[in-house]
């Protein structure tokens, strides 16, 4: 209820762009999903453009538009991912699974300490 009551109060201030920095991360995961769906159709009325930091793969694909992976320090871009798959989107939907998997590919340097080369 909280970050429903969080979300709302943001947009009633009817910004620009919305910055949303890991609304979720304290969520169940049942609750997580109820919000990603009501955030995906508040997003479809108001078209505000939302920018979405998470450290949750399911929520990023889910959510964005586009997917940015970000190496270790000093934070850049690693890899761009356009997510190009119609809307609402449901977690379970099987059809995001190729869009998982880039996202987890391109984290896998960061994640075990190796360049793209294999090298530590």
């Amino acid at each position: 209820m909280k970050q429903r009551v969080a979300i709302a109060r943001a947009l009633a201030i009817d910004p620009e762009v919305l910055l949303m920095d890991e609304p979720f991360a304290a969520l169940d995961s049942q609750t997580r999903d109820l919000l990603l769906v009501e955030l995906q159709l508040i997003w479809a009325r108001t078209k505000k453009t939302i920018a979405f930091i998470t450290h949750n793969i399911l929520e990023s694909v889910v959510l964005g538009d586009k997917v940015a992976v970000f190496t270790k320090r000093p934070g850049t871009v690693k890899k761009e991912i356009a997510v190009n798959y119609r809307r609402p989107r449901l977690p379970e939907d099987e059809n995001l699974q190729p869009y998982y998997r880039q996202v987890i590919d391109a984290m896998k340097g960061e994640i075990s300490g190796r360049d793209d080369d294999g090298v530590t």
